[in-house]
């Protein structure tokens, strides 16, 4: 059974989540119009984007139509919940491109920039944005060719400017690029027509004095000295502000002394046959990290296998020797002969008999201990190890949310690997995601219910509450408390006001009563699960237990296994989520066959720990299998602090809050599902162990 598994999850991390290619193919006719859209600017080095147009230095939209278009320029296009989250603000442009007519230079406009749009645009170079545009729903991209020449792949977006530094005073000089070569790659359809394969952009730049009376520059392809956005001080206003001084400063970027900076700006077409990619496969050149680290994802596969096959022994050793050897070898005859014997004892004593329900005298009476010490310490506890847990109204909400939340991972794994979530549907992720999560409501109240019924709880709707708005309400007062900080930084990263009403309508008017729907079913109509054995009136005295079980650091302990399986991997998610926003992550295949394998470490790890502490006689499981569960999370928060101090650059308040917010978020849904995950194998296997234990 276990080849077998290994075998599925070694296919399914093959299937590098492929997409599925001719649904929503676009063939055009010659000189058929081509819309290009215009998007944001990012960085890699800021959480904080812009949308195109928001930018004072660049071409505003002239509000004509192109190409047949309803629309003019500066239409927004409808989003969907997906764009809207990651910052998208996709509009029409003044951009005109016509399929197979090629341009050698068109005039765009002429911007007038202030010095305060001088300084903003010189601090946008200098933290490296680059700006998307899209085209036939492809991002524009620059093409790149690796060191040995083998192998082409794209980075996505180009730069707004560049940085330079003078070789006279070394002082750095912003150059904003105002040209743009635009090249569209293409192939003919079997079905007619031609479909676009490729869209790269090629920036430069080019001074103001290059450019003649049509607003084109003289000799396109010749190499140009650059427009360097600088404004030189107003020398006398200066004056006026230091009387007397020697030291003038160079920069006035404050002053509104109405100087400004013209910047011309045009762009070239170029159409260019691609016979050798097919439509279906135009995206692999943005997966630029996928075949170089493929054998780093198989030794993260690899090593995840290794070390659940570790614990995977050390957990068959515990059920056949410890649990299924005992059983066999002696536990009922010698559960019934010591209690046998403590009866006895107890009657020459005069001291009543056992209660029949629990084990032995909870007045820790030394001879009772004596009479039992042949049993095995986790049988001692028959009679308390399904005591109902202290803060159980708070432990049945967590895990009703950790139900929902694996079943939104599950539903996302297994769609991106069947390829219906592609690059192609920009945002579908967190689009499905968010529809997912929300239809899973349903399995968060019922699972927290039913939970909580076991747990003899009579106020279901307050339960029910708690689990509807508990874990939900606290993701969304912390994304809008971050959102108000975006909002002050005027950038296309802050979700919009309408955006967050609908989200919040969507949770209460959608999620909450699903959530109440199966709370419902689970409480009302189900019956609650059924334990092994009896609890005892009068709980069992909990003997003096080892640091590793009491102690926050052994809890903290039990989280290294599944962090050491899932570590590997995300380095690849963490370097295109905060260090390379260009590139696409999209090994989802190795992605689903990790997360499986961390699963099962989750569960090995916990029912080692809850066994440990079983035979150490402590029935405080309930909790601490779900703390067990999810104490990976605090090593993948760590690991988040050591990647932001050592692998990234990230500038301002602002983007460092955003980063460790959402970092802590993440973490803490992670934490959250497998601490689940975790809570469910110790109750399985609990009950499992003592069913085959018939207690008289």
């Amino acid at each position: 059974m276990e080849v077998r598994w290994t075998i599925w999850l070694l296919f399914v991390s093959h299937v590098c989540a492929w997409y599925i290619p001719g649904y929503s193919v676009k063939r055009y006719n010659d000189d058929e119009p081509i819309p290009l859209l215009v998007n944001k600017i990012f960085s890699d080095n800021t959480q904080l984007q812009y949308a195109y147009f928001d930018l004072p230095f660049v071409c505003p939209p002239s509000g004509k139509s192109h190409g047949g278009s309803p629309f003019g320029s500066g239409h927004s296009v409808s989003l969907n919940l997906g764009e809207i989250l990651r910052g998208d603000r996709i509009m029409t442009s003044d951009f005109e491109l016509h399929m197979g007519k090629n341009v050698e230079c068109q005039a765009l406009c002429t911007v007038e920039v202030g010095r305060k749009d001088v300084k903003w645009g010189r601090k946008l170079i200098k933290q490296g944005y680059v700006a998307e545009w899209i085209a036939d729903n492809l991002p524009g991209a620059t093409r790149f060719v690796t060191v040995d020449r083998s192998r082409k792949y794209y980075a996505t977006g180009f730069k707004i400017g560049d940085l330079d530094f003078s070789p006279a005073s070394g002082k750095p000089r912003y150059f904003i690029n105002n040209h743009f070569n635009i090249v569209i790659r293409w192939r003919g359809a079997p079905e007619g027509g031609k479909v676009v394969v490729g869209f790269e952009i090629y920036p430069k730049s080019i001074r103001s004095d290059d450019y003649q009376e049509n607003g084109c520059p003289k000799h396109v392809h010749d190499e140009h000295e650059g427009l360097e956005l600088y404004i030189p001080p107003n020398l006398s206003r200066l004056k006026e502000l230091y009387p007397g001084s020697s030291y003038l400063p160079e920069d006035d970027d404050e002053a509104d002394d109405g100087a400004t900076l013209k910047v011309p700006y045009s762009y070239s077409i170029y159409f260019k046959e691609e016979p050798g990619v097919e439509w279906s496969n135009r995206w692999d050149l943005y997966f630029n990290n996928q075949d170089e680290g493929s054998l780093t994802h198989w030794l993260a596969v690899l090593n995840s296998l290794t070390i659940s096959g570790v614990l995977g022994v050390a957990v068959f050793v515990i059920w056949s020797r410890t649990v299924q050897g005992d059983i066999k070898g002696r536990g009922d005859g010698a559960m019934e002969d010591s209690q046998h014997r403590s009866r006895s004892k107890s009657e020459k004593k005069g001291e009543g008999l056992l209660d029949q329900g629990a084990d032995v005298e909870r007045d820790g009476d030394v001879s009772d201990d004596e009479a039992l010490e042949d049993v095995s310490g986790w049988k001692l506890l028959h009679a308390d190890v399904f005591r109902v847990p202290e803060y159980s109204g708070l432990l049945a909400p967590l895990v009703g949310s950790g139900m929902q939340l694996l079943f939104m991972a599950s539903g996302l794994l297994i769609l991106s690997c069947l390829g219906i979530l592609n690059p192609s549907f920009r945002g579908g992720f967190v689009s499905v995601g968010m529809g997912l999560f929300v239809f899973a409501g349903l399995f968060s109240g019922y699972f927290s219910g039913r939970l909580y019924k076991t747990f003899k709880g009579v106020q279901w709707r307050k339960n029910t509450l708690i689990t509807a708005l508990f874990f939900p309400g606290l993701v969304f007062c912390l994304i809008f408390i971050l959102n108000l900080f975006v909002w002050a930084q005027a950038s296309s990263t802050a979700i919009p006001f309408g955006t967050l009403v609908g989200l919040l309508a969507l949770w209460l008017l959608i999620q909450v009563p699903l959530v109440y729907l199966g709370s419902w079913y689970g409480f009302v109509r189900a019956q609650p699960w059924e334990h092994p054995t009896k609890t005892s009136s009068i709980a069992r005295q909990i003997p003096p237990q080892p640091w590793y079980l009491h102690s926050i650091q052994g809890t903290i302990l039990t989280g290294l296994p599944p962090f050491a399986v899932v570590f590997i991997e995300l380095l690849f998610v963490f370097k295109n989520l905060w260090q390379d926003k260009s590139g696409y992550y999209y090994v989802f295949g190795f992605l689903s066959a990790v997360s499986t394998i961390v699963m099962i470490t989750v569960s090995e790890v916990t029912i080692i720990a809850t066994h440990s502490q079983l035979c150490a006689e402590n029935y405080h499981w309930w909790w601490q299998s779900f703390l067990t569960g999810g104490s990976s999370a605090f090593w993948v928060f760590a690991y988040c602090i050591w990647y932001y101090l050592f692998h990234l650059h990230i500038t301002g308040f602002v983007s460092s809050l955003l980063f460790f917010s959402y970092s802590f978020l993440a973490c803490a849904v992670y934490g959250l599902l497998t601490g689940t995950v975790g809570f469910l194998t110790a109750y399985a296997f609990i009950r499992r162990i003592y069913s085959s234990v018939k207690i008289d």
